[in-house]
């Protein structure tokens, strides 16, 4: 639907204006009318280019305004003051202009979350529905701090994650430059030396002259290669098919796949709990939770603990049957279940998870640096010598 800005008045004489999606301006001048606003002019909003290729806004920006949002309705102030305090307070541009438009659309008569609903790429379904559960429950202060500890921690698993993989990423990165830049530059050095022995060169030194020359004559050819792979893989990877085998994979890999599996488990948790403590049905929440899993291997199980709920049964046997949740996950989860507590075992054990991926993420560091370590040693060491053993042999000779 096309955007329309739109000018008038309150009953009470005070001037409104903002931005709202209608069929046409005789539809928006309904709605309008409908919320008490006397219409001075209805335009619609020029199509505005987008060449940005991500929102321009980080989670920890999001994390923050939901802190600051919840702090400032538990504290009594009116909403559309909120939300105009937090546009104006905001560093980030593009959220500022998020903030100010989801307020125009609270002053305009719609509800919080469908003011947020209207930016489905800041504000996650998860997030409109929970936010819409505090609203029907008149319990948006509670909700949106609760929402606001979800956030933070979910961000702080994913920084533990990523914080994880910088060092080793870094280390390999230096690795395999030092390697190829040898066998471009150096490694020739040698090779011209060799040239004027006229003498049969050590097999390990005629396989790095036969990668070096090889490297140099073909090196567009395998960047171009690289690159494409990786575009493939990234196509391969947003396919069902693809996605699903790829974090079938993830799953599967040695030490990393560990860290994967306690991060997932550790988010489902969090999610579910949350959005169950919150007042939303659990069919629903289990909709979103797979939404939102970040793994195909998991968003299937809970597919499927949608069917079974739906026939009469419990959501632990689909779970239990994917293989990917541990043991005590689902006999913890059944628990909840019977005993009606679910949200608050699931919030335990995403807490409990949260220690196991520290775990985790130490135990992928330890392992993965030696290993980096030792691989880039004996790579470069390699070369070396076997750069170094032709001139032993002449020395031998002499």
């Amino acid at each position: 639907m096309p955007v329309f800005e739109y000018k008038g008045k309150t009953l009470a004489g005070a001037s409104v204006q903002g931005q709202l999606k209608a069929k046409s301006k005789s539809d928006l001048e309904r709605v309008l009318r409908q919320n008490r606003i006397l219409v001075q002019s209805i335009s619609k909003k020029a199509p505005e280019i987008n060449i940005k290729m991500g929102t321009g806004i980080k989670k920890t920006d999001i994390s923050r305004f939901t802190r600051q949002f919840a702090t400032m309705i538990g504290a009594g102030l009116p909403m559309v003051q909120c939300l105009d305090i937090l546009a104006s307070q905001s560093d980030n541009k593009e959220m500022a202009r998020i903030v100010s438009e989801v307020k125009d659309g609270v002053a305009g008569g719609a509800t919080l979350s469908e003011a947020l609903a209207r930016h489905p790429k800041i504000f996650d379904q998860l997030y409109t529905n929970m936010v819409e559960a505090g609203e029907v429950g008149g319990a948006l202060d509670a909700i949106l701090v609760r929402l606001a500890v979800y956030r933070e921690k979910a961000d702080k698993l994913v920084r533990k994650v990523k914080g994880a993989m910088v060092y080793p990423s870094v280390v390999a990165f230096v690795a395999a430059a030092v390697t190829i830049g040898m066998l471009v530059f150096i490694v020739p050095v040698f090779a011209k030396m060799f040239g004027g022995l006229n003498a049969e060169l050590p097999a390990p030194t005629q396989i790095i002259l036969k990668m070096s020359h090889f490297l140099q004559d073909n090196f567009l050819f395998l960047i171009g290669g690289l690159v494409g792979s990786i575009i493939g893989i990234m196509y391969w990877k947003k396919t069902p098919v693809g996605a699903l085998q790829f974090d079938k994979i993830l799953l599967n890999m040695p030490v990393l796949g560990n860290l994967v599996r306690k991060s997932s488990v550790a988010r489902f948790t969090r999610t579910l709990g949350t959005l169950l403590a919150s007042g939303v049905s659990i069919l629903d929440a289990l909709d979103i939770t797979a939404k939102t899993a970040g793994n195909m291997v998991i968003a299937n199980a809970i597919n499927r603990s949608v069917m079974a709920i739906a026939e009469g049964d419990t959501i632990t046997g689909p779970l239990k049957a994917s293989g990917v949740f541990p043991p005590m996950v689902t006999q913890m989860i059944s628990v909840g279940e019977k005993t009606g507590g679910l949200d608050d075992m699931l919030s335990k054990i995403a807490d409990f998870y949260d220690e196991e991926v520290d775990d985790a993420v130490t135990a992928l560091t330890s392992v993965i640096e030696p290993i980096i370590i030792v691989f880039m040693g004996v790579v470069i060491g390699g070369i070396m010598i076997a750069m170094y053993l032709p001139m032993f042999d002449i020395i031998g000779k002499i």
